[in-house]
């Protein structure tokens, strides 16, 4: 089911990964960019890394669940199996996981809950593409 897509993006060959361990986030997530981007969910690097091809990867998302499991240092092990991608962190606002993936090198975040027009801008700024803007008109009669 299209939500909202451009179906210039839609044709498009991004590539996001997710990692993450609680299930529900991740489908959620996955659910959310799926019209636009070919998402795929792991729950460990290794994981990742088996599936991987040689297709380059625009965008990582990373949840709380791993990076707790995991520690904070996932974000470096991420950086150096795939350098320049950026990683997004997910999960609560107020979630110490997800501010310590921001200060080991996360460019940025995604709050719960999920909104997908906020989900699909925030991953669209830090894969390349520009924002769709609209201009209503208003016709007087």
């Amino acid at each position: 089911m299209q939500i909202g897509v451009d179906t210039a993006r839609a044709v498009e060959s991004k590539r996001a990964f997710i990692f993450d361990l609680d299930e529900i986030s991740a489908t959620a997530l996955q659910f959310m960019l799926a019209d636009e981007l070919e998402v795929n969910v792991y729950g460990s690097i290794a994981e990742a890394r088996a599936q991987a091809t040689s297709r380059a990867l625009d965008v990582i998302l990373l949840g709380a669940s791993i990076v707790e499991a995991q520690t904070a240092a996932i974000v470096g092990q991420l950086k150096a199996e795939w350098p320049g991608v950026p990683i997004i962190a997910f999960g609560h606002a107020d979630d110490p996981a997800v501010q310590a993936a921001l200060e080991q090198g996360a460019r940025t975040s995604i709050t719960r809950p999920f909104k997908v027009e906020a989900v699909r801008q925030r991953v669209n700024a830090h894969i390349g593409r520009r924002a769709v803007l609209s201009v209503p008109v208003v016709v007087q009669g």
